[in-house]
């Protein structure tokens, strides 16, 4: 099975229609192509047409002539950077020239490969499985609201005073230190005794709580070294991503006892 997709073909993210399972479905801006499963089968992509199945950034350089394979093997796609630039997978993870392919799941991957000026080339993939069908649309489902997790008013306070650049929107922000922060504590709340290490205390806390429940990234052992801000910026992610804190609670660095 071989085809292609014309430019201004719906997102992938959106579903494929039934198909044998192993076909692999690539998509640029350029259009993209549809190949079934083959054991050995390759498809290119990169900035030269000419040369490659599925043309990502022809119109920037920094993009390499071909960027990339895509690879049948062992009943599984396989993604190879061939190119100059790494390319990023979801979970931010980055697949260096000449290192060993990356097996593709079924479902949908995008790939990102950046370009001059902050640009970003997307690669969308879809590897159909048994249920590759297109998703059912569900228009007047209730939404499923985002969990929130319990922060007692201590935790809270301690939470956006550390994460405050996060909630200003900062460009690139990371959290204050254990002793910027306890100085923030201090000038707020005189007597309550806020030091460094009690400020580390309490969110080693609510990290360690929110790990048990199941939240990645907010224990020593799932960080490379070296860890640095990496844990509190993971806690502050899942804090602002799951809508436990919100821009508004900057209000309690003016009105800390609310």
């Amino acid at each position: 099975m071989t085809e292609t997709l014309s430019p201004g073909h719906s997102s992938l993210a959106l579903g494929v229609p039934p198909a044998q399972p192993g076909t692999i479905y690539a998509l640029a801006i350029a259009g993209g192509i549809v190949f079934g499963p083959r054991e050995g089968r390759t498809i290119l992509f990169g900035r030269n047409r000419p040369e490659v199945h599925v043309c990502i950034g022809e119109d920037d350089r920094r993009v390499s002539r071909q960027h990339g394979l895509l690879t049948h093997q062992a009943d599984q796609w396989w993604v190879s950077n061939t190119g100059r630039l790494p390319i990023r997978l979801p979970n931010s993870r980055l697949l260096f020239t000449d290192e060993e392919p990356i097996p593709l799941v079924s479902g949908y991957t995008p790939l990102f490969v950046r370009g001059s000026s902050g640009r970003e080339h997307l690669l969308e993939l879809f590897v159909t499985g048994s249920d590759a069908q297109a998703p059912t649309s569900r228009h007047l489902d209730p939404t499923h609201p985002p969990r929130n997790w319990r922060l007692d008013p201590t935790e809270r306070l301690a939470l956006v005073v550390l994460g405050q650049r996060y909630l200003l929107h900062e460009a690139r922000p990371q959290p204050l230190s254990w002793t910027q922060a306890a100085k923030e504590l201090a000038q707020m709340q005189p007597d309550a005794g806020w030091t460094a290490k009690k400020v580390e205390h309490l969110v080693v806390k609510v990290r360690t709580r929110l790990s048990k429940d199941g939240v990645a990234g907010l224990t020593r052992e799932e960080i490379a070294e070296p860890v640095g801000n990496s844990l509190n910026h993971n806690l502050i992610q899942e804090l602002l991503t799951s809508t436990t804190l919100v821009p508004p609670d900057l209000r309690l660095l003016n009105h800390p006892d609310d």
